[in-house]
């Protein structure tokens, strides 16, 4: 049996892409699922397609960049199901552009949900698994949080970020037996793309994507990363397409 049944696991950015693929894997495997995400429309919608297979789902409309509608979320799920075991911060947005363009609002949103919005998971979190000293933080970064290529600078700054809070996370939470993941995708199917709003740098990100994961080759590694013993944490997984290269 896998280290997650009747696990408690709060999933932001779940109405679709990589956190709708995850919310269907950890519920059909017993995790007690709750979903976040702004469009609550596809949430009501996931929720009830989950439940109809057995699954036991809530959710409840969170804008990650709010660091109240955060802690919010974070007392709901315990007021619902009485504790938190796994957060995954997996919201995020990809506008990819020239720096020489200066699209300054793309720059503040992607900081605003791909750095802040993490940040205010963590915290909202916290303080209830030190209290258990019991948990585990999944961060969703990206193989641009390793490398770096032109029109991805603030994109990839932002998922440099995400690792480096993850690994100062892990090292000052270990003593709590706080478990902490990075998990860093390379080419998969979402929308992400479509954040994009520089045509010629969507169309060539869309041309790359013929080699692109579906999103449940993520979920599957978030899945055997919650399902280690308590005993061992999974720090970070790249998941690639084979025939990528970068």
């Amino acid at each position: 049996m896998l280290n997650v049944v009747g696990k408690v696991i709060i999933l932001t950015g779940a109405s679709s892409g990589i956190g709708e693929a995850t919310a269907k894997v950890l519920a059909s495997n017993g995790a007690k699922v709750v979903l976040a995400a702004r469009r609550e429309e596809r949430l009501r919608n996931l929720k009830l397609a989950l439940e109809k297979q057995g699954g036991t789902v809530e959710y409840k409309v969170t804008d990650v960049t709010s660091q109240e509608q955060m802690e919010e979320l974070a007392r709901f799920t315990i007021d619902t199901f009485g504790q938190i075991d796994v957060l995954i911060n997996n919201a995020g947005i990809m506008p990819l552009s020239f720096l020489h363009e200066k699209k300054v609002m793309e720059w503040d949103q992607m900081i605003d949900v791909n750095i802040k919005g993490v940040l205010y998971g963590i915290g909202a979190v916290l303080p209830y698994m030190r209290k258990r000293k019991q948990g585990h933080i999944i961060d969703v970064s990206s193989v641009t949080g390793h490398i770096v290529r032109k029109t991805w600078a603030v994109y990839s700054g932002t998922k440099f970020a995400v690792r480096a809070i993850t690994e100062a996370l892990r090292q000052e939470e270990a003593e709590n037996n706080i478990r902490t993941t990075i998990i860093c995708p390379g080419g998969v199917r979402t929308e992400l793309v479509n954040t994009i709003s520089n045509e010629e740098i969507k169309k060539s990100i869309n041309e790359s994507l013929q080699i692109a994961l579906p999103p449940e080759a993520i979920a599957n590694s978030i899945l055997y990363a919650i399902s280690q013993p308590e005993h061992t944490a999974v720090n970070e997984i790249i998941v690639r397409p084979t025939k990528q290269e970068l």
